[in-house]
């Protein structure tokens, strides 16, 4: 019983930080928000949002937004090009940023997701993981996390699950402050964003 009770606190601090913290960004932010909606609507025209079903906790799918980064050319048999031949130049800057991600920033108050936690992969990896990385979607998945501020996208796929059950099994207020903070100085450096070759990071087979 006194263990779910400090869980219950540990959750509801949480929560609580989610909200001071995504609450008052967006209403900072949504002037910026607006331009780069128009900016990415003349250049790729709509959707400006990228909306993909993500698992959160325990698994449970729901709609990550994003703002979208790439554009929909395709090549003479109607198919879509690389992620790295779509990717924009205005894309380019927004994921250097990590700007096309503010509109997580809903998801958070929505209680979707933290701002920090294990990132939000994608749904067909959820049969390929192992028990012990399953235990990442036993919180909530976050905008940041203990492998963003260790390496972004510049990281293997086995140290990303390291740093997320890591983060799962010490996780406390102080860490997610720590981090937060630790992702403030990651954004500005503007590196570590993509695997060398790859236009993001490459896809997990289970295996890599």
């Amino acid at each position: 019983m006194l263990l779910n009770n400090e869980e219950g606190v540990k959750n509801n601090m949480k929560r609580l930080l989610d909200l001071v913290i995504s609450i008052p960004l967006l209403l900072v932010f949504t002037p910026l928000m607006v331009l780069i909606c128009l900016l990415i609507h003349f250049q790729m025209g709509s959707p400006v949002f990228f909306k993909q079903k993500r698992p959160g906790l325990n698994g449970k799918p729901f709609y990550l937004y994003k703002f979208r980064t790439m554009s929909h050319a395709t090549d003479a048999q109607g198919m879509l090009l690389s992620d790295e031949e779509r990717l924009t130049a205005f894309g380019v800057i927004l994921r250097k940023y990590s700007l096309d991600e503010l509109p997580q920033l809903i998801n958070v108050v929505k209680g979707q997701m933290s701002i920090v936690g294990p990132r939000p992969l994608l749904m067909e990896y959820l049969e390929l993981y192992t028990t012990e990385q399953a235990k990442r979607h036993n919180v909530k998945p976050g905008i940041t996390g203990w492998a963003q501020v260790n390496g972004r996208n510049d990281v293997t796929w086995e140290y990303k699950f390291k740093c997320d059950i890591w983060y799962i099994e010490n996780h406390n207020f102080l860490l997610d402050l720590k981090i937060i903070y630790m992702t403030i100085f990651e954004v500005s450096k503007a590196q570590g964003i993509n695997m060398e070759g790859q236009s993001t990071t490459e896809y997990f087979n289970g295996k890599n």
